[in-house]
């Protein structure tokens, strides 16, 4: 059994999953703000949140958008954890006549517009990608340079940055960023399990990655589609911390759509409870993770 108590982050509705497949996909402000006080309801300590066109239910990254999804939260809730993402504005699709154009579908945008909810809403944590990857047909881009310089508006903010890892590259970009002193150690972790060509969502690959880490540093894991659950024992049973929800996972079982984000947290709960550990509430994720209210 583990000393510590266990963090639960639920990412709500994401980037890539589509109204379609889900028909309670959160979409509005008030949806989205609605999903993350149903999954603290349900344990989560940490709503990690996108937000989406309310006409079409597309990705956006309209700052009023994310701030209207904050005031309704904090309208409720002012323990929750908000973890704002910074992951869109990296895609590139290559033309099929010239690789150098992009075609429709390119999101690419410079570093600090990929950051400016950031510096203009200071939520309490934002995700940090450090992967440049294939992407199914496409590529996510995440230079070095600018990484660093996203990395410099989050640090301005006052925001901790939680760092996204896919894969054993993106590990070892993030440590030489803490050596240089771009990144503060020994930092805010999460694997990401399961994307094709990333890293593989096994127990070994976990245990890889997270002997990489300083000493003392905080980490989660998630896995991808039916890894969902199994990442979450195994993320537990290796010392970190836990994440679900409809971005990673639209299922509660084989064939059967989860009800809510809500019962993709209730079902992380249980499993960590049934293992022997205890869930952290917000005030007690606060303090583990060294945030203010």
């Amino acid at each position: 059994m583990h000393a510590r108590k266990t963090i639960i982050t639920c990412a709500v509705t994401g980037n890539l999953t589509k109204p379609e497949q889900h028909p309670g996909l959160p979409v509005t402000p008030r949806q989205i703000a609605t999903a993350a006080l149903e999954a603290a309801q349900a344990g989560a300590a940490v709503a990690h949140i996108h937000v989406r066109d309310p006409a079409t239910g597309r990705p956006s990254m309209h700052v009023e958008l994310y701030r209207e999804v904050i005031k309704l939260i904090r309208e409720v809730d002012t323990e929750l954890i908000i973890n704002l993402t910074t992951g869109p504005g990296g895609r590139f699709i290559p033309s099929d006549d010239d690789p150098k154009i992009a075609a429709p579908g390119t999101t690419l945008l410079p570093p600090e517009k990929r950051v400016e909810h950031i510096a203009a809403l200071r939520p309490d944590i934002c995700s940090l990608d450090l992967n440049t990857m294939n992407s199914g047909g496409d590529v996510v881009i995440n230079t070095p340079k600018n990484v660093r310089r996203m990395a410099q508006v989050i640090r301005q903010a006052g925001v901790k940055p939680e760092l996204e890892i896919f894969d054993s590259g993106d590990l070892h970009l993030a440590l030489d960023l803490i050596k240089e002193g771009v990144l503060d150690g020994p930092g805010l972790w999460t694997f990401v399990m399961g994307v094709k060509y990333g890293f593989a969502a096994t127990p070994e690959t976990m245990l890889y990655a997270r002997n990489f880490l300083p000493q003392g540093a905080a980490w989660s894991a998630f896995g991808i589609g039916r890894a969902e659950f199994p990442i979450v024992a195994q993320a537990w049973l290796a010392g970190g911390h836990v994440r679900v929800g409809l971005e990673d996972n639209i299922y509660i079982a084989k064939g059967v759509l989860a009800g809510s984000n809500a019962a993709l947290v209730a079902r992380a709960r249980d499993i960590v409870s049934s293992l022997g550990g205890e869930i952290a509430t917000a005030a007690e994720a606060r303090e583990i993770l060294g945030l203010k209210k």
